[in-house]
């Protein structure tokens, strides 16, 4: 079940994607995976989401997908029946985890305080998203939370750009950064995948781990 410290062990940046259709989830998937990224987030913030996630895992069986703004038992169970890699929230209830345990779908829930960190390690998790990660503290809160704390993992995610990614993966509690700003609205707009696949290639190039 807790597998996601291992599967974000392998990423450097996991893009989060919200999308409008099939047909634009595949492409700019395609643009990621062509660049060198292994793995993508959905949100659930379209009524695109869902097929958008079987038309990506259909077309690109070679990239991992998850599933973003799990919010809700009712979420998590229609992720499952997408065939997910692993659910992503920004917040952790006890529900979600025993939901996301029974369906035995990795699960990466979201924090923003030693607090919630606490609760969801007696819930058996040791990896986190920390979000939104520049306005709950940034590396600050997680070069603090790596003394008392310094076996769990972070994914961090809100606030991360290309002009601070490198300042977040350079810390040795996280595994990777969650963003978008490789994903210009002008090119996605285009369906100019050219760009996207550039500028994603560019940041992965950038980053310093």
């Amino acid at each position: 079940m807790w597998q996601m410290r291992e599967q974000l062990s392998q990423l450097t940046i996991l893009p989060v994607l919200v999308v409008n259709s099939e047909e634009e989830a595949v492409g700019i998937s395609q643009a990621l995976f062509d660049a060198g990224i292994t793995a993508v987030e959905i949100t659930l913030r379209t009524s695109a989401a869902l097929a958008s996630i079987a038309a990506v895992k259909k077309a690109l069986p070679g990239l991992s997908v998850a599933a973003g703004t799990v919010n809700t038992v009712s979420d998590m169970e229609a992720v499952a029946d997408a065939e997910v890699d692993f659910a992503v929230s920004p917040g952790l209830t006890r529900a979600l985890a025993e939901c996301a345990r029974s369906l035995d779908i990795p699960f990466l829930p979201g924090v923003s305080t030693a607090s919630e960190v606490l609760g969801g390690m007696e819930l058996g998790f040791d990896c986190f998203k920390l979000f939104p990660a520049s306005a709950c503290g940034g590396p600050a809160l997680l070069k603090a939370l790596s003394g008392p704390m310094a076996e769990i993992r972070f994914c961090p995610t809100g606030g991360i750009n290309a002009g601070n990614a490198s300042e977040y993966l350079a810390l040795p509690n996280v595994l990777c950064v969650g963003g978008s700003w490789m994903l210009q609205p002008d090119s996605i707009a285009a369906g100019d995948w050219v760009s996207i696949r550039n500028s994603a290639r560019d940041s992965l190039k950038h980053l310093v781990r």
